[in-house]
Formats: structure tokens, sequence, C-alpha cells
């Protein structure tokens, strides 16, 4: 059998696909890949189709062994690739020889980096996926040092040769956004999201980014008023009465009782993933 032997996680190494939406009435969120380009990438370079399993990688520092030989891609965050001490692309299609071991270095920009391996990490799925969800515990446990990952047998397409053009995230992201249901809430909810300038809070994960800035100002009227739970989705601007507003993202609870200014756009949440503490974040208002 054909399996990945973890040497060592590094700070965070979960396993990742698509996730499991449409299970909110269940209180389960949808988790899956944050930065889902970059997972998705992974796959089609190791010829699996894109709702394979793979790693996410936080903050890179992850090695790995090979039990049998197969082709793998690491993707997202650009950082040092190396196998058995020697470099090698990163956004590329490479063969990992039985008994190699592969190692992720610290990125040079970004936060989280994917690892694609042909056939996809074999675990066994939880409501249809195999990702670790933080939040509710379903799927996978966190990948420990030592783990052995079984990976599945590979019959996809030819993998693409790669190297793929990556760029390195910048220091500025900008975020779209558009109202959400509860900005009446706030006496100028344009000017709260648009005018400061908000950077990315050491005080994020998985369920959710906080972004450090002046909190949204209420109406008088909802001043000390608290909203009962209603559900919540992937990418809405939640901002608590005394703090700056915080970004769900895909291991986020399923409701919530502070009113929500906004909703990111989905295209753009892959941005907010990778962006490291300190990051400035510039939003942006569609009608």
């Amino acid at each position: 059998m054909s399996a990945l032997v973890v040497v060592r996680t590094g700070p965070q190494a979960l396993v990742t696909d698509r996730g499991r939406p449409g299970h909110a009435h269940l209180g389960v969120p949808p988790s899956g890949a944050l930065d889902g380009p970059a997972h998705e990438l992974g796959n089609r370079l190791v010829g699996n189709d894109d709702g394979a399993a793979g790693l996410e990688v936080l903050g890179g520092g992850l090695r790995v062994r090979a039990r049998g030989g197969r082709v793998v891609a690491v993707t997202g965050a650009p950082a040092p690739v190396h196998v058995d001490g020697r470099p090698v692309a990163s956004h590329a299609a490479l063969h990992l020889p039985d008994g190699a071991e592969l190692s992720v270095g610290t990125p040079v920009g970004g936060l989280r980096v994917y690892l694609a391996v042909a056939g996809g990490l074999d675990v066994a799925p939880a409501l249809g996926s195999r990702s670790t969800d933080l939040l509710s515990g379903l799927g996978p446990a966190p990948v420990a040092d030592g783990d052995e990952l079984p990976v599945g047998a590979w019959t996809g397409p030819a993998p693409e040769s790669g190297p793929v053009p990556v760029s390195v995230p910048g220091t500025e992201v900008v975020l779209r956004v558009r109202p959400g249901p509860r900005d009446d809430w706030f006496s100028d909810p344009h000017a709260a999201l648009t005018g400061p300038r908000w950077t990315v809070s050491a005080d994020g994960n998985r369920i959710g980014v906080r972004l450090d800035g002046p909190p949204p100002g209420r109406r008088e009227e909802y001043r000390g008023r608290e909203l009962p739970s209603e559900g919540m989705v992937t990418g809405a601007v939640q901002a608590p009465p005394d703090g700056p507003p915080v970004v769900f993202l895909a291991d986020h609870p399923t409701t919530g009782g502070y009113p929500v200014i906004a909703v990111v756009e989905p295209e753009d949440l892959p941005l907010l993933a990778q962006a490291a503490p300190g990051t400035v974040v510039r939003i942006t208002v569609l009608r």
C-alpha cells in the first residue's frame, strides 16, 4: 500500500479537500481548503480530480517520506521544496521515489502550502469529505509526527508538466464585500468598512480572521442590543459591539449572535487565507 509517512508536521498540517457544504442545518461548517484554487491546482498537476484529498500546511515545516513512489506537487504560498535535500520546483509535478523524503520550508510569502499526491490521501471520509474540521471535530485528526497517510490508487490522466507561474502575495489585500443582512444596525456601514486601514490580526485561524481597526459604530437604537442567533455563511463579516470585525472562514460556526455588516465575495477569500498577520486590508463595497 502506498502512503506518506509524516516525519514532521511543522506548525500545523491538516487533510483537506473541497469540504462538506450543505450541512449547516446539522451545525456542521463547510470546511475544506481555505485556498481552494491552490488545492485544485495541485490536484490538476498530479492528474487527480479536483476533489481529491491532500494536505494543507500552515507556515511550512512539513517533512514526509514516500512509501511507494508517487507523483506529488506543492502549491499555494511559494516556499522552498527539497527532495532528499535537493532543491526542486514548487507548482510543478515531480516524482517522489519510494523512500525519498520531501520537505517544505517556510513560505517566502503567504501562509498556507498545499501538498497534492497522485491518487489522493485515502483517509476515511465523514459526511462525504476527508477534510479536517477544527470547529466540529469531524474528519481526521490534525496530522501528527509519525502518522502514515494512505494514498489511493491512481487512475487519472497524465500529470501536467508545470511549473505554473506563481506570484508572492503582496503586502496589501483588497476584499470586495456586499452589504450584510444587518448593515442597518450601523450608522454609516459603507464608511465604517471602506474608511479604516485594516490589518490582519495574529488572532486568526481556519474559523475566522480578525481585522484590526476601529469597531463599526452602531446606530443609537441598536447600542447595547444583541441579536438572537442566526445563520452564518463563509465570508460573513461579523461586528462585535466592543471590538473589530471578524471574517468567517471555512470552519466557521453555522450560527452567531453578532450582526453581520457585510459578506466577502467568495473569490476573494483565498487572498485572505494567505494574508499573514500585519497584511493591510482594503475593503470595497459592491452594490
